[in-house]
């Protein structure tokens, strides 16, 4: 597959159940490991000479692991005791975000700390934030269906969805057919449908993938110390009240900073004051608002000007406007 396919690389599916001699068994169903432990020694043996072997023969590559349990170092190398895995699916981050994002705005300041605990471990691993072909088959629904609310609500969800994921530490994975917010289910035996961006909110969604994309690459803090925790500082992440989350992203250098607010809730947040750590004025890069991606075009006029006021343990402030279920990126001018 790599060499005659030129694939760009492999994904190892269900490693759980390959590590663990007790998985989805009973007590008495399995026999421990010479060691007395529940380690399949063989299957970690396996999965080690596996990646060894992959990046030898075939360096650029990459492999990746879906592991749902916390095994550490499974993309450390191996000659530092870890699996040797390129990259480990972020299975906590995705499933704690999704059951936010489903849950009605009423109720989710109880469960706000779902947006945030992956942080307490997002930089354990070389970590990919999977929406995935598993999350919208076999009944689950697609992840337009999965957003609570109506329709304009499900739309303006999935657009700050979008945006969190892409300013959260991590790779990112989209699986086919959620770029355009497809309606129904992921299916294999039809095409997706394109139609859909006929419809201005489809073809909205579509739009902030791409720019979503373009600013992705051009915005080093969103990418180059996603594994070290030196890269990311929270700005507010127990607002649970007023459903906000903020937090600021660096370059390896710390010259390129770019800073995330998210309001999750149906209102719109006017002078909301959010800690900057430059006293510049700050441009708003992306609003998920905009009406170019079929929102309600509520924001801040393009850009912000701090006051020399601290907040959230920065030098100044501001007082945003933070539109209803959007998200805005603000990037020092």
């Amino acid at each position: 597959w790599l060499r005659e396919y030129h694939v760009d690389g492999i994904r190892v599916d269900a490693v759980a159940s390959m590590l663990y001699l007790n998985y989805s068994r009973k007590e008495g169903e399995w026999v421990p490991n010479q060691f007395g432990g529940r380690e399949d020694l063989d299957a970690v043996a396996f999965l080690k000479e596996l990646n060894e072997v992959l990046y030898a023969r075939e360096p650029g590559i990459v492999s990746a692991a879906e592991e749902s349990t916390a095994w550490p170092g499974v993309s450390r190398p191996t000659y530092l005791g870890g699996l040797g895995f390129g990259f480990k699916w972020n299975m906590g981050w995705m499933h704690d975000t999704l059951r936010y994002f489903q849950q009605d705005s009423i109720y989710r300041r109880y469960h706000h700390h779902e947006l945030t605990f992956s942080l307490m471990y997002a930089f354990s691993e070389n970590f990919i934030l999977p929406l995935s072909h598993d999350e919208v088959v076999h009944g689950k629904g697609s992840l337009y269906r999965k957003m609570t609310g109506d329709r304009w609500q499900k739309f303006a969800n999935l657009r700050c969805l979008y945006a969190y994921m892409w300013a959260h530490p991590g790779k990112k994975l989209l699986f086919m057919g959620s770029e355009l917010a497809q309606e129904r289910e992921w299916s294999h035996e039809s095409s997706l449908d394109w139609h859909l961006l006929e419809q201005p909110e489809h073809a909205g969604i579509q739009a902030l993938v791409r720019d979503l994309n373009r600013s992705y690459r051009e915005e080093p803090a969103l990418w180059e110390v996603d594994s070290d925790p030196s890269g990311f500082w929270w700005l507010e992440p127990n607002d649970a009240d007023s459903n906000v989350v903020a937090f600021a992203r660096a370059s390896a250098d710390g010259e390129r900073v770019l800073v995330f607010a998210a309001n999750l809730s149906p209102v719109p947040r006017p002078a909301y004051r959010l800690g900057l750590p430059r006293p510049c004025r700050w441009r708003e890069l992306l609003n998920t608002d905009s009406a170019f991606y079929g929102g309600g075009d509520v924001g801040n006029l393009g850009a912000v000007s701090p006051d020399p006021v601290p907040w959230h343990g920065q030098p100044v402030s501001a007082e945003v406007t933070l539109p209803p279920l959007a998200a805005i990126w603000l990037v020092p001018e």
